[in-house]
Formats: C-alpha cells, sequence, structure tokens
C-alpha cells in the first residue's frame, strides 16, 4: 500500500473515531448487544431498529480506541437500508478481508477499505471487528450475550 493512500486512510479513521456518525443510545431498538474487549478496553453497545428484514436504523454506544470506534461509525453508516441478509453478507466480506490470509480487494470508494491497514497490526484486527461481531449478535438475538473478542 503506498504512502499516500496510507496517509488517507489514517485520515478517514481519525475522522471517523473523532466525529463518529450514529454514535449514541437509540431509543426503542429492536435489537441490541453489548461488546467487550479486555486487552485494549474497547467496549461498545450496538443498537439496531428494523422494519421487516430492512434496517431502518443503527447507533452505537463506545467507550474504546480509535479503530473501534472509527469501525463502529463506518459500520452503522454502512449498513442502514439494508436487509439482514445483506448485513449477514458485509458482516462476512468485512471479517475474512481482516482475517484471511489473502490480501483483501479494496474498492477504492469504501470507506471501509480505510480499515484494512489494521490488518498489518495483527492485536488491532479485534479492535475494528468487535463492532461487527456486536452487530452480529444484536442481529441474531443473543443480545443479552456479551461478545468478548480475546
Amino acid at each position: 500500500m503506498s504512502t499516500d493512500l496510507r496517509d488517507l486512510y489514517q485520515e478517514i479513521i481519525l475522522e471517523h473515531s473523532r466525529k463518529p456518525k450514529n454514535a449514541g443510545v437509540l431509543e426503542d431498538p429492536t435489537a441490541e448487544a453489548q461488546g467487550n474487549n479486555p486487552l485494549c478496553g474497547d467496549r461498545i453497545t450496538v443498537y439496531v431498529k428494523l422494519d421487516g428484514d430492512r434496517i431502518e436504523d443503527a447507533r452505537f454506544d463506545a467507550r474504546g480506541c480509535a479503530i473501534s470506534v472509527a469501525s463502529a461509525s463506518m459500520m452503522t453508516e454502512s449498513l442502514k437500508g439494508k436487509t439482514l441478509d445483506e448485513a449477514e453478507e458485509a458482516f462476512g466480506r468485512f471479517n475474512t478481508q481482516m482475517t484471511g490470509k489473502e490480501a483483501p480487494e479494496l474498492a477504492e470508494d469504501d470507506e471501509l477499505s480505510a480499515l484494512m491497514g489494521v490488518r498489518d497490526f495483527p492485536t488491532r484486527i479485534k479492535c475494528a471487528t468487535l463492532p461487527w461481531h456486536t452487530l452480529r449478535a444484536a442481529l441474531k438475538g443473543a443480545g443479552d450475550t456479551q461478545i468478548t473478542t480475546e
């Protein structure tokens, strides 16, 4: 990855962590779940409001590192309006890209691509994936389960 591209991606992550989109508690959510990464101290609650099988709204409340907060911000933005099947596909794609052995194919117009630089720091991958695992738990009805990435 070129230095210029790395700088751009770093700016996107910093912008989302400083001014996260969809941060805060969602009133009357259809589903919610909590996540925790004890190694980093990241804690997140993800809230989802469904309209049938479509994600009408998604919000999060997080205390954690810049990567975790930025990932939650980008995730909620990217999944609003998606169906549950589309959200599951997005989870699978993101998780595979973050944890796979082969370098992911990146879409230049996709802010989530900014998080792929985290792959160079294996201990930080859990920071980026925690919001996604927490969202998945909420959508699967495991809202009382606390997701812990260890």
